[in-house]
């Protein structure tokens, strides 16, 4: 099975390329961040048009998440349960056996803003759940834009970035303890081409530069990682006119 994430950044504007993305990517799950639509609004009917089924939970002009799957999401989720949020950022379902979470993780603005400090408590509302999820689904994958470089291999400049947002420490020790609960990141599994990033920002030529850092990631749990064949970050997207700023991550499981 393949599963895959991609911030849009978007969907009314970035649709066709999601459906094209899907069309030569036919992947048994993705999971969408930014859809930044209301759910009236969401269009169903073209990715069911597409052959695929979603579970979408949207909200206006910010965030929104969905779930794209070949066989229907079954034990959806919307949000984390048992942490009151009025943001939609989390979309959960259980596809063909396999538990998928996909998440929109909080930017944070700055470390000593309040958005940061809102940061570290949705950070721990999610890992209070995930918990309880793995304790029910022994397959999991959890993937999204957790807006966290895990490490300095994940930045274009460390020291630029130092102590900076999606660098500093807290966070950092935030995605170390998702590993430490029993979760993997799949990227790492296997030997990577150095300067491999997720996101680049539209300002400064920074694509072109390749200036960018890795903060979309797709976790899976311990009892999967012996079955993980790749995982890759395919940046052709990113070359499309009018791009997200994110490119989708693929993870190809022997499940």
């Amino acid at each position: 099975m393949k599963f895959a994430t991609w911030n849009v950044n978007s969907l009314a504007v970035r649709l066709p390329q999601v459906l094209d993305w899907l069309a030569a990517n036919p992947v048994d799950a993705l999971v969408l961040q930014e859809t930044k639509l209301t759910d009236d609004k969401f269009p169903t009917m073209e990715i069911g048009a597409a052959g695929y089924q979603v579970q979408w939970f949207g909200q206006k002009t910010y965030n929104g998440v969905a779930l794209i799957s070949k066989k229907p999401a079954d034990a959806v989720v919307k949000n984390i349960p048992g942490f009151a949020d009025e943001q939609a950022r989390v979309i959960a379902g259980t596809v063909d056996g396999v538990r998928v979470i996909g998440g929109y993780f909080p930017n944070g603005q700055a470390p000593d803003s309040e958005k940061f400090v809102y940061k570290m408590a949705w950070l721990n509302g999610l890992r209070a759940w995930l918990a309880d999820e793995l304790k029910t689904h022994e397959k999991l994958v959890l993937m999204g834009d957790f807006n966290i470089t895990p490490d300095d291999r994940d930045v274009y400049d460390p020291v630029a970035w130092a102590g900076q947002i999606h660098c500093t420490p807290e966070e950092r020790a935030h995605f170390q303890g998702l590993i430490e609960m029993g979760m993997v990141d799949a990227f790492r599994l296997f030997e990577q081409p150095p300067k491999s990033w997720s996101w680049w920002d539209y300002r400064n030529l920074a694509f072109r530069k390749n200036q960018g850092l890795r903060i979309d990631h797709i976790l899976v749990s311990k009892a999967m990682q012996e079955s993980v064949k790749s995982c890759v970050i395919d940046k052709l997207p990113r070359k499309n006119e009018r791009p997200s700023d994110h490119a989708p991550v693929i993870v190809e499981i022997d499940v």
